[in-house]
Order: structure tokens, then C-alpha cells, then sequence
């Protein structure tokens, strides 16, 4: 009888255990570390030991919502119990399966070694990379139409892990689509930066979505110190060349205002900017005649719209041949340097690598600084 009450009690104990081993259960309220960033202000990492959160606070110029991201494992996700209306998203890691909407994503997954995962992108014919190029050509890159109108249906049959987004305002029927669907759409809001290193430390963002921390935090580092030693290199030339920019479009010439990255780029290269003492967001709007007054004795001219050529340049007005820039030929573009399909290169790689753009630009205005460097995304104008 002791023997048999015995047994009971053991077969109550194991089979209680086995219950509650697969009830699920609720993420804990454990510590968190919130993941200090050095630049960057518009997203929050926090981890615990058992689960992270991502939060974009500035998806967009003045953005008004933070949205919040669930990380989770497979195993975690089985087993606990969350309120989804908490979160904008729900990720569940390792991706295996990624799409992205901007080339500027594209580096970032070639820097982390994980490019493989990329599974789609709208208008593949703007990548350059040379990489994810022969993937494209593969046939491993499904082409998902124009950003504008991703074709829903081939992403859903695609089936990614996570989609990442960007937008200018609250409003992407596209991505509602999606979401509803059940895959995650996470903002990438890179591009609201208000420095060069900041938007280049949304690597780190790839990096928690990736499993990836230590290795986006060592990239990052070793962009920030090259960036760094390149700007003190500059500071050693005694002669300050006098810079403008841009060209006309539809009766207006617009400028990067002095507060922009595009001006601390210049500031940093040891440029003297003629604009560099305005501020605010968004470009400068000028006439041509203002900015011919203060330009037409500046040494160079920097990225003259989309303009390839010195031919092309006065083809489209003759009045930029009244400028010393244009006269001497010391004018310089990205426009011309491109991928297979004629992608601009710096549109893609120029977020994620400021280093590179500006030892370009010191290689323009102080060429005895760099010995043997060769530009990366400048050329002359033809």
C-alpha cells in the first residue's frame, strides 16, 4: 500500500513537471544593458540574457512614434508568452532570410559576412556591389519591382525573416502589407543622422538583428579611427582651398546647408565651404546668380548634380563656364563612378564607409597629404 501511494506520488510530481516544462511563460523583467552608442541618436539596443529589444526613435525627419522590436530565438518564442501589441515587430533570430529597401543596407550585410541571407530587393539594378551582384545574377536575389510598389506577392512568397524599411513619413501601404502578413518591417532611419560616423554606426543595428554585436562594434571602431586619422591629416595643410557644390535644377541650385554632414565632410577635409556658416535642415535653395556672385573665384567644385562631363555641364547652361572651377578643371563627381547595371557607388557605399569619402576628399584638396592613396568614389569631370 506504501509502495503503490508512493508510486502515485511520483507519477503526480513527473507529469506536474512535464506541465509546466512546456506551459509557456512570460518574459521576466530581468536587468538590462542598454547598448551605449557613440554618434548615433535615432535607435536604442537593450539586452538581457533573455531576449533584446531594438527601438527606432527617429525613423524619419521629425518623427513623432518610436517603434519597439521583440528579438527572440526560436526556442524563446516557443516558450514564452508576450503581448504583441507591445511591439511593432516580432524577430526571431538567426535571420536566414532577409530583404532590404536601400542600397545603403547592402554594405552593412557584406561587412557582417551575412549578404547570403538577402533574398530580395526592389530595383536590384542599383546595387553595385560586385558581391551581391553575382548573387543578383544567380538568380539568389529576387528582384521585388521599385520601392515605390515592392511586388507584395513575390516578397511574400519569399517569406523573409525581417524586412528592412525605410520611409519619409508615417504612411507605406506597402509595408502594412506586409506586417499584416506577419513579417516584421523594421525602420532604418540611417539617413536622419546629423554627423557622417553617426549614420555609419547603424551598423550596430544590423548587428543585434544578425547575432552579430561584437563583430559591427569592431567594424565600426576600426571606420571611426581611420575616419579620425584622416581628419587629423588634414589639419596639417597650411592652405584652406575654397569649395562649393551642386548645380541647377529647374531654376534652382541647391546646397548643402553648413550644418549638414555634406559640410562637415568639407569642414573635416580641411575645405573652407562658402555656405558653411548657415544652418537648418533640408538643402539650401539658391538662384543661379547668387550663387554665381559668391562662387565664380572658387577653387573647386564639388559633385555638379549628374552632370558626367565639362561638355555636358556647359551643354546645359553656358554660364558655368563662368566659373574659375570650371575654367582650370578642377571640378569633381561621384556621378561617373558605377556598377555593372549603373548604380552610383557612393549612393551605396558612402554611408557606411565616411572614411573612405573623406580621404577622397583630402586626396582633392591636399593631394601631397595621402602619398599613393587613389580615390574611391571622386574623379575628376571629364
Amino acid at each position: 500500500m506504501k509502495i503503490t501511494r508512493i508510486l502515485l506520488l511520483f507519477i503526480v510530481v513527473f507529469y506536474s513537471c512535464k506541465e509546466d516544462k512546456n506551459k509557456p511563460q512570460e518574459l521576466p523583467p530581468l536587468e538590462e544593458n542598454v547598448l551605449a552608442l557613440k554618434y548615433a541618436d535615432g535607435f536604442k539596443i537593450t539586452q538581457t540574457n533573455q531576449y533584446k529589444t531594438v527601438e527606432i526613435t527617429k525613423a524619419w525627419p521629425k518623427a513623432e512614434k518610436t517603434y519597439r522590436y521583440l528579438l527572440l530565438t526560436k526556442e524563446q518564442a516557443a516558450r514564452s508568452t508576450y503581448n504583441k501589441a507591445d511591439y511593432d515587430g516580432v524577430i526571431i533570430t538567426p535571420i536566414t532570410k532577409s530583404v532590404v529597401t536601400s542600397t545603403t543596407h547592402i554594405p552593412a550585410l557584406e561587412l557582417l559576412e551575412v549578404e547570403k541571407t538577402l533574398v530580395g530587393f526592389p530595383g536590384v539594378d542599383y546595387i553595385s556591389s560586385e558581391k551581391t551582384r553575382q548573387r543578383i545574377d544567380a538568380g539568389k536575389v529576387r528582384a521585388l519591382g521599385k520601392n515605390e510598389g515592392i511586388n507584395t506577392e513575390v516578397l511574400l512568397e519569399l517569406n523573409p525573416d525581417v524586412v528592412v524599411g525605410f520611409g519619409v513619413d508615417g504612411v507605406n501601404k506597402t509595408f502594412e502589407v506586409i506586417k499584416k502578413a506577419g513579417i516584421p518591417v523594421i525602420y532604418n532611419g540611417d539617413w536622419v543622422e546629423s554627423s557622417a560616423l553617426a549614420k555609419a554606426e547603424w551598423i550596430k543595428l544590423f548587428g543585434v538583428l544578425f547575432n552579430k554585436e561584437k563583430e559591427a562594434d569592431s567594424i565600426f571602431n576600426q571606420i571611426e579611427s581611420d575616419y579620425l586619422a584622416a581628419k587629423a591629416i588634414a589639419q596639417n595643410s597650411e592652405h584652406v582651398p575654397t569649395v562649393f557644390s551642386g548645380a541647377m535644377h529647374e531654376e534652382v541650385w541647391y546646397l548643402p546647408n553648413g550644418s549638414s554632414p555634406e559640410a562637415q565632410f568639407l569642414k573635416d577635409a580641411n575645405l573652407n565651404y562658402l555656405w558653411s556658416d548657415t544652418t537648418g535642415n533640408g538643402s539650401l535653395a539658391l538662384s543661379f546668380e547668387v550663387v554665381l556672385d559668391k562662387a565664380q573665384d572658387t577653387e573647386l567644385w564639388l559633385s555638379p548634380s549628374y552632370y558626367s562631363s565639362l561638355e555636358q555641364l556647359e551643354k546645359a547652361n553656358s554660364l558655368y563656364t563662368n566659373f574659375e572651377a570650371f575654367k582650370n578643371n578642377n571640378i569633381y563627381t561621384f556621378a561617373n563612378t558605377t556598377g555593372a547595371t549603373g548604380g552610383v557607388l557612393y549612393y551605396e557605399l558612402g554611408t557606411a564607409r565616411p572614411d573612405l569619402v573623406l580621404k577622397d576628399l583630402i586626396k582633392i584638396a591636399h593631394p601631397e597629404l595621402l602619398g599613393d592613396y587613389e580615390p574611391y568614389f571622386f574623379e575628376k569631370l571629364k
